[in-house]
C-alpha cells in the first residue's frame, strides 16, 4: 500500500521552490534592493541637491519605492558630512510635528510652539558649527501633512534672516503632496524646495528583472514562474512594487498547496481574488 503523500504546510513552499528565507518580504537591507538606472538616477539628484545644501521634494505614487529611495539616500550620505533625522508623518499640528521633529533630533520635546521651533533651531545649528555636520530631515508620508503644519518648514530652515542655509529638508510623499504645495498660502514654502523627484511604475522588462532578482536574494536557483506568471505579475500589478510583492508571494503558497513546482499566471489570479475586493 502506497504512503499518502503529506499536504504542504503554509510554510513549505520555500522549500518547494528552493527559498532559503521568506521571497518577496519588506525586510531588506538597503544594499540588496534591486537597481534600476532610473531609480540610482533619483538618489543621485536628491544627493546632489542635499551637497549644495538644499531641500528638496520626492513625489511619487505609493508602492513605487520612496521609502527605499529614502534609505537609500540615508545610505549615500556619509556619516562625517550628514546627520539624517527621519521622521514618519501622520496629521499632526504644528506643535505636535515639532515633538517629533525634536524627538528624532534628540532634542527636549517640551515647552510651547515658539519654543520648541527655538530649540530645534538651536539645535541644527549647534551641530553643523560645532561639529561641521549637516542636519538633514527626511520626513516620509509629507502628503498627510496639514497645510498649516507644512508652512512650519519655512520657519525651520530660517536662519539669520533667511540668509544661512543650514538644515535640509526631504518631503517625501504621494501625489497629494503635490496638489497641497500648490496652495497659495504654501508659495513659499515651495519655492524653498530647490528640487522635485519623481518615480514610475515599473515596465513590463523590468517586472520581470524584479521578480527573478528576489527570487535569487531568497535562494531560489530558477525563478519558480512560467512565462504566463511573469504577464500575469505585470498585468495585475501594472508595475507597482509593493503590489508585486504580495501578489507573487500569495501566488506561490497557492501554488504550493496546489502541488505545484511553478507558480503560473491562473495563480497570480488567485492571488488577486484573495488580496483585494
Amino acid at each position: 500500500m502506497s504512503k499518502r503523500r503529506r499536504k504542504p504546510g503554509p510554510d513549505d513552499f520555500r522549500s518547494r521552490f528552493g527559498f532559503h528565507t521568506t521571497p518577496f518580504s519588506r525586510e531588506l537591507s538597503v544594499d540588496r534592493r534591486h537597481v534600476l538606472p532610473y531609480v540610482e538616477e533619483v538618489v543621485e539628484s536628491l544627493y546632489r541637491t542635499l551637497l549644495l545644501r538644499e531641500s528638496a521634494a520626492l513625489i511619487a505614487p505609493a508602492g513605487t519605492g520612496k521609502t527605499v529611495v529614502a534609505r537609500a539616500l540615508k545610505a549615500r550620505l556619509p556619516e562625517a558630512r550628514f546627520h539624517v533625522h527621519y521622521v514618519k508623518v501622520t496629521d499632526l499640528s504644528k506643535r505636535d510635528m515639532c515633538r517629533e521633529i525634536a524627538l528624532a533630533a534628540d532634542c527636549k520635546p517640551a515647552g510651547n510652539f515658539p519654543t520648541l521651533v527655538r530649540r530645534l533651531q538651536e539645535r541644527f545649528q549647534r551641530g553643523a558649527e560645532s561639529d561641521g555636520v549637516r542636519p538633514v530631515l527626511i520626513l516620509d508620508d509629507a502628503h498627510e501633512m496639514r497645510p498649516e503644519t507644512l508652512s512650519l518648514l519655512k520657519v525651520l530652515t530660517n536662519y539669520d534672516m533667511d540668509s544661512r542655509l543650514v538644515l535640509s529638508v526631504v518631503l517625501v510623499g504621494q501625489p497629494a503632496l503635490r496638489k497641497t504645495l500648490r496652495r497659495e498660502d504654501l508659495e513659499d514654502v515651495a519655492r524653498r524646495l530647490a528640487h522635485y523627484a519623481a518615480l514610475r511604475l515599473l515596465s513590463r522588462e523590468e517586472t520581470r528583472a524584479y521578480l527573478e532578482h528576489r527570487s535569487a536574494l531568497a535562494g531560489a536557483v530558477t525563478p519558480p514562474f512560467d512565462e504566463s506568471a511573469y504577464e500575469a505579475a505585470y498585468e495585475l500589478s501594472r508595475g507597482n512594487m509593493r503590489a508585486i510583492d504580495r501578489l507573487s508571494l500569495t501566488a506561490l503558497q497557492i501554488a504550493s498547496r496546489a502541488d505545484h513546482d511553478v507558480a503560473s499566471g491562473t495563480h497570480f489570479a488567485e492571488a488577486r481574488k484573495s488580496l483585494w475586493p
